[in-house]
C-alpha cells in the first residue's frame, strides 16, 4: 500500500501523436473556436445536445498501443451508443503528466485518465486525483479477487483506493530462434535452456556469441536503469529515500558494485553492444546480430512486424530469482470539482470494460492485469505471451519518490552516468560516485506538489 512507507518494490516510450495537417488549419481554428466556447461555459458540450453522457478520456498512447486503444475505443463506442465518449493522447511522458496535473490543479481534469502506477504518488492523490469508490467498481465486476492483488495494493494510498490496475509491462528476455538453435541452447520444444547465475548465463551467451560472430546480447546501452535496477533487487538490494529537501538515502553499495560490474563486463567483453538505443536495440536481434534481446514486453509488435522467428521469457536468474524492473498502466481520475456522479459512474463502468477487454492490448505484448483474461484459453494460444505471463508475479517497481517512476526524473538524470558503464569511460566505482550525487542533487529538491 502506498502510504509513504517503503514496503517491497515493485516503460514505455512511445512517440506522440503526428502534427495537424497544415491543409486543415480552418477546420481546427473552428474547432478550437468552438471547444472554447464549451470550456467558457458559453455553448453546450456534445454531451449535452445528444442527451447522451458524455465521458473524457485522456491517455498516453501513440505508436502500436495507441492502435490496439484505438481498436478498442471502437468497440466500445459501438457498445456503449449512450456514451458519447472522447479520446484524446498527448505525448509520452513529461508532456502527458504536465497535462495531467495542470488539469486536476484547476478541477478541471478530463473524467478519466491512463497513467503508470508508479507516478501515483508524484500525482497527489486527494488533491489532484480523486478517489476511485471500490464498491461501484465491484457493481461492474472489478475488485481484488480479478485483479492482481500485487498491484491492488500499489493502487491505494492513506487507505483509499487512486487507481485501477490494466496491465504490467517489463523488461522480458527475447530470443531469436534461428540463431539459439545453431548455438544449441534451446530445449526439446524449442525453448531458450534455463539458466542460474551469472556464470551460467555468461556462457551461454558466449555460445551464442560464436554463432554471431558479433554479440550475443541485445540491450539498451543508453537507457540502463532498468537493468541496473532489476539487478540490484535481484540481490535484495533497496534505495530507500529520506525527506524531500535533505539529500539523504539508504543504498547498498556493495550490492550496486556488484550490478555495475556486470553492466560494465558485458560490454567490456563485447557480449553486449556498447552503443544501442530505440530501433537499434531490437534491430540487433531481428537481423540476427544477437542471438538474445533484454527489452520492454511491449516491443513484441516491432519483432513480428520484421518476421523473424521469435520467442520470449523471463528475465534471466542471475541473482537467485527472476525479478525484474517494471510498471502498470493504471487508470485514475483526474480531479475535478465538481464531479457528475453520472459521469462518475461511466469512467467506473468504462474502466471494467477495457479491462475485461485486455485481450486485445495483449496482443501488443502487456501482461494484463484482469485475471479471467490472463487464464483465458485464448491467451494460453498466444505465442509468446503466454511464455512469460508468470513475469508479472516477479515485478519491480522503482524506490518511492516523487522523482521515481516512469518518465520520472530519476531515470533521466542517472541513465547518463549508468551509460558510461558500457562505454567503457568510466569504472564501476566512478559510476557509483556519481549515481549517489546524483540521487542525492534530486532529493535535495522539494517535491513540486
Amino acid at each position: 500500500m502506498r502510504n509513504g512507507s517503503n514496503g517491497p518494490s515493485h516503460f514505455r516510450s512511445s512517440t506522440p501523436p503526428p502534427p495537424t495537417d497544415p491543409g486543415r488549419r480552418a477546420f481546427v481554428g473552428g474547432a478550437l473556436a468552438v471547444a472554447g466556447l464549451t470550456a467558457t461555459g458559453c455553448g453546450p458540450s456534445d454531451g449535452l445536445v445528444s442527451g447522451n453522457t458524455r465521458l473524457r478520456e485522456w491517455n498516453l498512447f501513440a505508436g502500436g498501443d495507441g492502435l490496439r486503444l484505438m481498436e478498442m475505443h471502437e468497440e466500445y463506442r459501438s457498445n456503449h451508443p449512450d456514451v458519447d465518449f472522447s479520446a484524446t493522447t498527448f505525448g509520452w511522458g513529461s508532456p502527458f503528466y504536465t497535462k495531467v496535473a495542470m488539469g486536476a490543479a484547476g478541477g478541471r481534469g478530463a473524467d478519466v485518465a491512463t497513467a503508470h502506477l508508479s507516478r501515483l504518488e508524484s500525482l497527489a492523490p486527494g488533491r489532484l486525483l480523486d478517489p476511485i469508490d471500490p464498491a461501484m467498481l465491484a457493481e461492474y465486476g472489478i475488485d481484488d479477487t480479478v485483479v492482481s492483488p500485487e498491484l491492488w495494493e500499489e493502487c491505494h494510498f492513506d487507505g483509499q483506493l487512486y487507481a485501477v490496475p490494466f496491465d504490467t509491462h517489463l523488461l522480458i528476455h527475447y530470443y531469436n530462434l534461428d540463431v539459439c538453435r545453431q548455438a544449441g541452447v534451446l530445449d526439446s520444444d524449442d525453448r531458450l535452456i534455463n539458466t542460474s547465475g551469472v556464470d551460467e548465463y555468461l556462457d551461454m551467451l558466449r555460445e551464442i556469441q560464436d554463432v554471431t560472430g558479433h554479440m550475443a546480447l541485445s540491450i539498451d546501452t543508453a537507457n540502463p536503469w532498468p537493468n541496473f535496477w532489476t539487478l540490484y533487487r535481484q540481490q535484495d538490494g533497496e534505495i530507500v529515500f529520506g525527506e524531500a529537501g535533505d539529500g539523504d538515502f539508504e543504498m547498498d553499495d556493495d550490492k550496486a558494485l556488484i550490478a555495475m560490474e556486470l553492466l560494465y563486463r558485458l560490454s567490456e567483453e563485447g557480449l553486449t553492444p556498447r552503443h544501442s538505443a530505440d530501433a537499434d536495440t531490437a534491430a540487433n536481434v531481428s537481423n540476427g546480430e544477437a542471438g538474445l534481446m533484454i527489452h520492454g514486453n511491449w516491443e513484441i509488435p516491432t519483432l513480428e512486424a520484421t518476421g523473424v522467428e521469435f520467442s520470449a521469457g523471463q528475465f534471466p536468474d542471475l541473482y537467485g530469482n527472476h525479478r525484474t524492473r517494471g510498471d502498470s498502466h493504471c487508470y485514475v481520475f483526474p480531479h475535478q470539482r465538481d464531479r457528475d456522479p453520472e459521469v462518475t459512474r461511466a469512467s467506473v463502468e468504462y474502466v471494467a470494460w477495457m479491462l475485461k477487454n485486455s485481450l486485445t492490448w495483449a496482443g501488443g505484448g502487456h501482461i494484463p492485469a484482469y485475471q479471467p483474461v490472463v487464464e483465458s484459453a485464448e491467451y494460453d494460444d498466444m505465442d509468446p505471451q503466454s511464455e512469460y505471463r508468470e513475469a508479472a508475479e516477479n515485478v519491480e517497481f522503482e524506490p518511492e519518490g516523487w522523482f521515481s517512476g516512469s518518465a520520472g526524473r530519476l531515470q533521466e538524470e542517472v541513465n547518463g552516468t549508468l551509460s558510461t558503464l558500457h562505454t567503457g569511460t568510466n569504472t564501476p566505482e566512478q559510476v557509483l560516485t556519481d549515481f549517489k550525487s546524483r540521487v542525492r542533487a534530486l532529493l535535495e529538491i522539494p517535491s513540486p506538489v
